[in-house]
């Protein structure tokens, strides 16, 4: 059997006043705001129900994930700043390589300031600095 598509707009205003003393989860289930998974469990999305509610009353709510290209970005956005761990290492995540364009094998000279480190990217026909012939 088919999930019913989410009732929106004046159609689910006018839902919402047939269920009357209806739970919210019960409500959000009837109107379609719900998913079941892999094990057959019923899993509602009480957020996406409460925006369609505001939408349809003509209150417009952003949603809280940020949209880009179509795909919602959920997470925290990059602080700029890392930690040295117990070992000694400074691990780099994913966000900040991605936002330089950095490879896996790029290699970096660094330069150690006031309280600050610099990373300068190496050319590639470098090594150890020492141009490559």
């Amino acid at each position: 059997m088919e999930k019913p598509k989410p009732l929106t707009g004046k159609a689910l205003l006018q839902r919402l006043s047939e269920l009357g003393s209806a739970s919210r989860n019960e409500a959000a289930k009837l109107c379609g705001y719900y998913r079941v998974t892999k094990s057959g469990e019923v899993r509602v999305n009480l957020g996406k129900f409460y925006e369609a509610v505001l939408a349809a009353a003509g209150l417009e709510v952003q949603s809280s994930a940020k949209e880009v290209n179509g795909q919602s970005r959920r997470g925290r956005s990059p602080s700029y700043r890392v930690k040295v761990h117990q070992n000694g290492q400074i691990v780099i995540g994913s966000a900040y390589t991605k936002a330089m364009n950095l490879k896996p094998g790029d290699t970096f000279k660094i330069k150690r300031g006031y309280k600050h480190i610099h990373l300068y990217l190496i050319d590639p026909e470098e090594v150890d600095g020492v141009p490559t012939e």
